[in-house]
């Protein structure tokens, strides 16, 4: 019952953050709460003195100015629009920037951790069930590494697995950030799509990291681990692993709907021996348990020569089998740490692989991070200078292959990698080059 004028004199008092959950009560306080004269003079106050087009003589002149010039030509919350595209504009840039300070070890960006704290970034999963219901998990554990997140959800009131049909992985951030005080997960929130998986026929269709006597793994490309109990067959836990690179770019720049697409690379013009492929690529892999870190290696010089360009792969040797000069010890033993409210559990013979390629210009090439498993293979042990059983350790996406071996030594109870070889797709190489291999 109270007049409109009196609201608006009320409304005009409010920042923009409360604005727009004021404008979430109802239609009418919507209609109201997007009133261009309230929006204008947020827009107006928060422009810088050298970009201020209105200048007047004094501050009541200016307000009646910009009442007057800019409010009834214009249609109904559009200077909240502008507001909203000018604060965020400039919250993306400042991440950006920051996202630019590169480390000279990993060639990744080097502030991430500043740069989700000023964006007030933070990860969640949306589970849909069959029915169109969405059920949305927040309050995940972070656990940093030199090149990746690993981001896990656990809770004890999660929709049965039967039901559900799709999850969807969000970076999402304050619409309007501040600085000068913690995110508002009540207040307006954008939502950035990462990745979208489908649920149905999970068990049968995915692939099976491992187990314990808790749970069952269930990998998801790219990057998803699905913890099911054994008993139950329900979800236990969610992991997530996000590779540094680009991680900002897909976590914030994205939309609710659509993913992030990086852009094109520019290659640089490359006058190298024709009898090259590939050159002066450098690697850097990480593998750990979460918790645990069982290599981080870095390898320099990489390169590949024409005769080792077939099927669709170029081949990097990184670890040659013959050179036990290279071979490389792991520290502990490989599994995936888990934990829940009430339980814990570490899944053994499996790892996550973070693997970082830059090319000659030092620019990430191929990066993910994703669990890999490990199998007992069938050679025979006696090919190596090492007496134990042989494992090999495989991955794959769309742009390039990894193998690795291990051999297991009993004596010393540790792993020894003797073989890791890269398999590049030449059509990931064409698009990046703009050649044709």
């Amino acid at each position: 019952s109270m007049p409109s004028e009196v609201l608006l004199k009320i409304f005009s008092y409010l920042d923009a953050v409360s604005l727009l959950a004021v404008g979430c009560v109802n239609k009418r306080f919507y209609e109201l709460a997007n009133d261009n004269g309230i929006w204008l003079n947020l827009y107006s106050s928060s422009l810088h003195p050298k970009w201020t087009i209105w200048k007047m003589k004094s501050k009541q002149t200016e307000t009646v100015s910009l009442g007057c010039a800019a409010v009834q030509d214009k249609k109904p919350g559009y200077w909240k629009k502008e507001y909203i595209f000018k604060q965020t504009s400039a919250f993306k840039a400042r991440v950006m920037r920051l996202v630019k300070f590169l480390d000279p070890y990993t060639g990744l960006p080097s502030k991430n951790k500043e740069a989700m704290k000023v964006s007030g970034l933070c990860w969640i999963i949306v589970l849909k069930d069959k029915n169109g219901k969405e059920h949305v998990v927040e309050k995940p554990n972070l656990s940093f590494k030199d090149t990746s997140v690993t981001i896990l959800w656990y809770g004890t009131d999660w929709p049965c697995l039967d039901i559900l049909s799709t999850l969807k992985l969000f970076g999402v951030t304050p619409l309007l950030p501040d600085q000068s005080r913690p995110p508002n997960k009540n207040g307006p929130r954008r939502f950035s799509l990462i990745a979208e998986y489908h649920l149905a026929y999970l068990i049968e269709s995915s692939v099976a990291v491992g187990a314990d006597e808790f749970v069952q793994l269930f990998s998801l490309s790219p990057g998803l681990l699905v913890g099911i109990w054994k008993e139950k067959n329900e979800i236990a836990f969610v992991m997530a692993n996000l590779h540094y690179n680009q991680l900002l770019e897909r976590s914030i720049l994205g939309s609710a709907t659509v993913q992030y697409v990086p852009p094109p690379n520019k290659p640089l013009l490359d006058d190298i021996d024709s009898e090259y492929g590939l050159h002066d690529y450098t690697l850097h892999l990480d593998l750990h348990g979460r918790n645990c870190m069982y290599l981080c290696g870095s390898f320099k010089y990489l390169f590949c020569r024409k005769r080792d360009i077939e099927n669709g792969y170029l081949k990097l040797t990184v670890v040659n089998l013959q050179d036990n000069r290279k071979h490389l010890p792991i520290i502990g033993t490989l599994g995936i740490c888990w934990e829940t409210d009430v339980f814990k559990g570490n899944v053994k013979d499996c790892f996550v692989m973070d693997l970082t390629l830059l090319d000659e210009t030092g620019k990430p090439f191929w990066c993910f991070s994703a669990p890999v498993r490990m199998e007992l293979s069938t050679k025979s042990s006696g090919l190596y200078d090492y007496m134990g059983h042989i494992y090999t350790a495989d991955y794959s996406d769309a742009e390039g292959k990894v193998c690795l071996e291990f051999v297991w030594l009993e004596e010393t109870k540790e792993y020894i990698v003797v073989s890791l070889v890269l398999y590049v797709s030449t059509k990931k190489v064409n698009i990046w080059y703009g050649t044709n291999y």
